[in-house]
């Protein structure tokens, strides 16, 4: 068993609003958002101010304790705000894919039994559509403004009283976001506040953030990285959050220089971008403290040449996932000569096994694979109205399955090698996907790459590889692409077949979609 080398945090048993803005009075007149698009500025006080009015027309208005309430939106200044009004007001948040279909949105809707949605006017439609397919929804609020929909900003003129709600940390669920799907049917999960608040504690001492800093949300809020990583994080600690709706390099580059960015949090795609795209060189990024990477796995050559580029401190990684609050695993900011690839340490009060693919019941030492397994008080409360699907991932023993499969160092570092079912087997050999993205991505003709596994005529498992090629390497071929990696690898690693694709198509959280490429092969 594996333990964090960092003291024990106490559980932080308030409210996700408290826990959060509990110091917004000391930062007063401090930016706490700023849209990065047009500078709108909130600052902790009007933050702090804002949503307790909100909450107290959100409770006029009906919303009561154990509601669930969707939040519907891009990365806005209005999105935390809303987030916080309604945990206030007792409601549980469900966060949205903002591109998510009616349909889609409408199967969330149902599962979780959301009665309330807050939305912004260019989804309107999207939203009323998704409400009418589930039923079950009492009103549709707006952040900006709609004819016929009561809109947030009018709601800041509420004279109600502000809801006085007993909040039970320890059980009453705080947000409910759905897994990515990637690899199902998506599901609730279930975060109390108690988790939630508590995972922001463990991360503390390996990304300290405070006044004066500035961090670059560009990675959706909707999504438990940006919620915790982006939102949560800085605000806890008085750091100015700078907030993007989507991702546009030219916008995204312009961002870190004009609003002096000091820290990224963002996703392999962008660390790519910013090691190979020639846009880069055209803006001031010198105002970067340091950039962390999360959501998927990142090549430790792409992270060096990022670094390199940029002039900064080796690129870090974080580990975590949806059912763990997220986080579990940092490279501390600061860190001396983090091992290239790792991605992290076991964060304050978390325990990790690491048990062998082919007999789930043994412990494996320090080098060896296996699936990783992880303890502590992040591990969610369960998935909404599934308790197999709960008891599945989470042993009586509270040992939460991840299904990635990788390995420590002597010093506790981990390396995430692959997901258990994304392994490809060829002949009986273990292929990870992720090393074959990483090497293909250091061909200099190669802008994106993702690997999956197709059977051939034979019946075995081979990699295939879906390539985007650079701009000036419309001659790259298949061959040459087989040849470069067969070089590199063992036999059995070998990319056997290549196909060329306008891009890679990645979920929010920057993982590759590999279902989507499967049901084109």
């Amino acid at each position: 068993m594996f333990r964090s080398e960092y003291e024990d945090v106490a559980p932080v048993e308030l409210p996700i609003h408290e826990a959060v803005l509990g110091r917004a009075a000391e930062f007063g007149d401090a930016p706490a958002l700023i849209d990065g698009t047009d500078g709108t500025t909130l600052t902790y006080e009007q933050l702090d101010r804002f949503h307790r009015r909100i909450a107290a027309a959100l409770a006029d208005a009906g919303v009561r304790k154990g509601d669930v309430l969707a939040l519907h939106s891009p990365n806005t200044i209005a999105f935390p705000t809303a987030f916080y009004a309604a945990t206030r007001a007792g409601a549980s948040v469900t966060t949205v894919h903002p591109l998510a279909t009616p349909e889609e949105f409408a199967k969330q809707l149902a599962d979780s039994a959301a009665r309330w949605i807050v939305t912004v006017s260019p989804l309107l439609d999207i939203a009323r559509r998704a409400a009418e397919i589930a039923g079950g929804v009492q009103e549709i609020f707006v952040c900006d403004s709609a004819p016929g929909h009561r809109s947030l900003i009018d709601m800041l003129a509420s004279a109600a009283p502000e809801p006085q709600v007993a909040i039970d940390p320890v059980e009453d669920v705080a947000a409910l976001p759905y897994s990515s799907g990637t690899t199902g049917v998506p599901k609730g999960v279930m975060l109390t506040h108690r988790q939630i608040a508590t995972n922001l504690a463990q991360l503390e001492p390996v990304i300290a953030m405070g006044p004066g800093d500035r961090i670059l949300a560009v990675l959706p809020f909707f999504h438990i990285y940006g919620l915790t990583a982006l939102m949560n994080a800085p605000l806890r600690q008085g750091a100015t959050v700078v907030l993007l709706p989507r991702f546009e390099l030219d916008t995204f580059l312009a961002a870190i220089q004009n609003h002096r960015i000091t820290g990224l949090y963002v996703a392999p795609p962008i660390v790519l971008a910013l090691a190979k795209h020639p846009a880069v060189a055209q803006y001031d990024l010198s105002s970067l403290e340091y950039i962390i990477s999360a959501a998927a796995p990142l090549d430790a050559q792409l992270a060096a040449a990022c670094s390199r580029r940029l002039g900064l401190p080796p690129v870090g990684q974080a580990y975590g996932m949806t059912e763990l609050s997220p986080g579990t695993h940092v490279v501390p900011v600061g860190a001396d000569n983090p091992p290239p690839g790792t991605v992290g340490k076991l964060i304050a009060g978390t325990e990790m096994r690491i048990v062998s693919l082919d007999e789930p019941d043994k412990d494996l030492g320090i080098g060896e694979s296996g699936e990783i397994l992880i303890r502590g008080p992040q591990v969610m409360k369960g998935y909404l109205g599934r308790p197999d699907a709960t008891a599945a991932m989470i042993d009586p023993d509270g040992w939460l399955h991840t299904g990635d499969v990788g390995h420590a160092d002597a010093d506790g570092w981990l390396f995430v090698v692959d997901r258990v079912k994304e392994l490809i087997k060829y002949k009986g050999f273990q292929v990870a996907p992720a090393e074959l993205e990483a090497l293909l991505l250091t061909h200099p003709g190669i802008a994106d790459a993702a690997v999956i596994g197709v059977y051939n005529d034979e019946g075995n498992e081979i990699p295939h590889a879906y390539v985007v090629r650079q701009p000036a390497a419309a001659d790259l071929s298949e061959g040459e692409i087989m040849m470069y990696v067969a070089e590199r690898v063992s036999p059995y690693k070998r990319v056997r077949q290549v196909t060329f694709i306008d891009g890679v198509p990645r979920a929010a959280s920057g993982k590759i979609l590999r279902r989507q490429l499967r049901e084109q092969s």
